[in-house]
């Protein structure tokens, strides 16, 4: 039983997709702190002139707000968004063939939650490519403790053996206290990726998932590792 826990993104890069691939069990962490300037409300496409962002308006927050009690500022961000995306990827490859999948995401948005936001995006795209982890919730798992001992707990409840973690949590993550609970951590490699037919060289992995959907299509998943 594999288990991985990350803080929601906006329409996250392919990454992000590829460690909830490599899962059994996928938990989204919005517990923790909102950080302005971060990847909770914002991502970026390619340009003709360089990497653009997409960014949701949000309330104002306090300094102690966490990334579940955020709510957009207005609607008006939809329509820009969807603007921003046709004029920059209406010549790539498979513009044609996803633009009514995505843009019937960004239509049937109802709740004014980033978290719950993120979610639709995140669960729309896992089914378009076939991703069929279990997705949660961590308030679901009332979790207790500190930082490291609340994924511990995750993992517990979860009845993982092993929990899959992003490199820069190296910097905090003590494998010795997982070991102790008799649970493996392993990290995600996100090196190696395949260049695909990318508009607006030189190449940029680094971009919302968007990008591969629209320059590959139906074929996105074979440049996922998973």
């Amino acid at each position: 039983m594999i288990v991985s826990i990350l803080q929601s993104n906006y329409i996250p890069w392919k990454g992000y997709f590829d460690i909830i691939a490599k899962s059994d069990v996928f938990v989204i962490y919005d517990e923790v702190q909102y950080t302005k300037n971060d990847w909770r409300n914002r991502n970026q496409i390619k340009s003709q002139s360089g990497k653009t962002w997409l960014t949701i308006p949000v309330s104002k927050v306090g300094l102690e707000s966490k990334i579940y009690e955020v709510e957009t500022a207005h609607d008006l961000w939809v329509k820009k968004h969807k603007s921003s995306i046709q004029a920059n990827y209406a010549k790539a490859k498979c513009f044609k063939e996803m633009r009514d999948y995505v843009f019937a995401i960004y239509d049937k948005l109802e709740s004014k939650s980033l978290s719950s936001i993120n979610l639709t995006f995140i669960e729309a795209i896992c089914k378009l490519l076939d991703i069929d982890t279990k997705i949660i919730d961590s308030r679901e798992l009332s979790l207790r403790g500190d930082r490291v001992e609340k994924l511990i707990d995750a993992c517990t409840k979860l009845g993982a053996d092993t929990y899959l973690s992003g490199a820069s949590a190296k910097n905090y993550l003590d494998p010795a206290r997982f070991a102790e609970r008799k649970i493996n951590v392993e990290w995600m490699d996100y090196n190696g990726y395949i260049e695909y037919n990318q508009l607006f060289p030189p190449f940029d992995h680094a971009v919302t998932i968007l990008d591969l959907l629209f320059n590959e299509g139906d074929q996105a998943r074979m440049f996922l590792k998973n």
